[in-house]
């Protein structure tokens, strides 16, 4: 942290929609470059803060995002963490979400914001709506009190809100409102003036030094169930080869068939060591495994329960946990406990 200095932001831009501007000759898009950040965008300079850019040497669609990337992108914060007092990751808004989770179990006691925007048309498209999510999120990302960032988590700003990164869901492709964050207030609102919910943000880290976490384990997947899902489909993936981990996107409260090849096939997957999460496939609520007769066995069969856990914040969880070498009488309790304000 620089004393008594206008905090300094670092913007990282991955890629997405938000870095693109319009070829005027021939209509197409292509990627803006933000060594020309001030140039372009000179509303920037009334900011009360120093502005640095990284970007990705090659810019990537965010539907290319993987592990891969995540792990690039913590290391560009965590090469840079001593310099600067907060960082915005520029970044598609498709796989956002996924990404912003990913980070937020990658970065343990992060003591400085790091929060993600993008946008839903182009900056230098003349409705975008990428010049209010960038300045905003800067503005936001430099906040400070007595010296210190007044965030301390990774986030995710769009459309007039900042919400916690791993509370966070897609789901609209056209409005400007793309994202909700469905169990989780929003943590800032942008209008006249930004009305701040501090009492919604994780508590300060302290002295905890900053540690990255880069190792994932990928081998996991996402099952969602429907009426008519056949013993073969769901038998064939519980026995991919090399598989580790699933999130079950059940029904409800976490509810799901109680026919007996069903549950014999989670049983079976259980008892080879197969880690299965069980998350709810509506939009808002929470898994309550016990609470209707359709859960009550597999919370005996030793299922995971997911609370009110996004998808996206479920799969990423399990990467980082799994890439952690937990031992396995222990993967359930951690995974019910809340890491970095992901469930309650």
């Amino acid at each position: 942290m620089l004393m008594n200095s206008k905090p300094k932001i670092l913007l990282i831009y991955t890629g997405g929609t938000i870095g693109m501007l319009k070829d005027f000759e021939t209509g197409a898009l292509k990627a803006f470059n933000f060594n020309k950040l001030l140039h372009n965008i000179p509303e920037l300079k009334l900011l009360d803060c120093e502005i640095d850019t990284f970007s990705f040497e090659k810019p990537i669609d965010s539907s290319n995002m993987n592990p891969k990337h995540w792990a690039e992108m913590a290391r560009a914060i965590e090469i840079n963490y001593s310099n600067f007092d907060g960082f915005v990751v520029l970044h598609g808004s498709d796989t956002m979400s996924y990404s912003a989770s990913a980070l937020s179990f990658m970065l343990e006691n992060l003591s400085k914001p790091v929060i993600f925007t993008g946008s839903q048309l182009p900056i230098g498209d003349l409705r975008t709506d990428a010049k209010e999510n960038l300045i905003t999120a800067i503005q936001i990302a430099s906040l400070q009190e007595n010296d210190q960032p007044l965030i301390q988590e990774v986030c995710l700003y769009f459309e007039y809100k900042l919400y916690r990164g791993n509370r966070t869901t897609k789901i609209n492709a056209e409005h400007f409102r793309a994202f909700i964050s469905p169990n989780y207030p929003f943590l800032v609102e942008s209008g006249v003036h930004l009305k701040i919910n501090s009492q919604l943000f994780l508590p300060a880290k302290g002295s905890d030094t900053l540690k990255v976490h880069t190792r994932l384990d990928n081998n996991v997947t996402i099952i969602k169930m429907f009426p008519g899902i056949s013993e073969a489909v769901l038998s064939a993936i519980l026995n991919i080869e090399n598989l580790k981990g699933i999130v079950l996107e059940t029904y409800g409260a976490g509810n799901a068939p109680t026919e007996e090849w069903f549950l014999t096939l989670l049983q079976k997957a259980i008892f080879r060591g197969l880690l299965i999460v069980n998350v709810t496939q509506c939009s808002i609520g929470s898994v309550s495994m016990g609470h209707y007769e359709t859960s009550t066995t597999m919370k005996k069969l030793g299922i995971i329960s997911g609370k009110d856990i996004t998808t996206e914040a479920a799969i990423t969880k399990l990467m980082y946990l799994l890439g952690q070498n937990i031992a396995q009488e222990d993967f359930k309790s951690v995974f019910e406990t809340s890491l970095r304000g992901e469930m309650q």
